[in-house]
């Protein structure tokens, strides 16, 4: 499912206050941390993510190659940081109503 510019949007305003809860360091992308990112993105649908000096990619890299591994959204990319979307199908979770074209 591809993001429309008014989705994207949303989201990105959305994701202005969140913190990032997900470090990328020397170890780059690991199956822990795609399956940490993966229960994140199940909680919370959108999820900001850090590069830290130490990681041999940079934000965009990881960016596009987590979304693959996840089947995720790249929202936006700013400096070392980058915020992934992707629906939850946990019934108990509050789901992020996207609006509509």
């Amino acid at each position: 499912m591809a993001l429309t510019k008014k989705q994207t949007k949303q989201l990105r305003g959305m994701a202005n206050t969140l913190k990032p809860l997900i470090n990328i360091g020397k170890n780059d992308i690991t199956d822990a941390l795609v399956k940490q990112t993966s229960e994140t993105l199940n909680k919370r649908e959108l999820v900001k993510i850090s590069v830290q000096d130490g990681s041999g990619l940079d934000a965009k890299e990881a960016a596009e190659k987590l979304a693959g591994q996840l089947g995720a959204e790249v929202v936006q990319t700013i400096g070392n940081r980058f915020t992934l979307y992707r629906k939850s199908k946990r019934d108990d979770v509050e789901h992020i109503r996207l609006v509509r074209e």
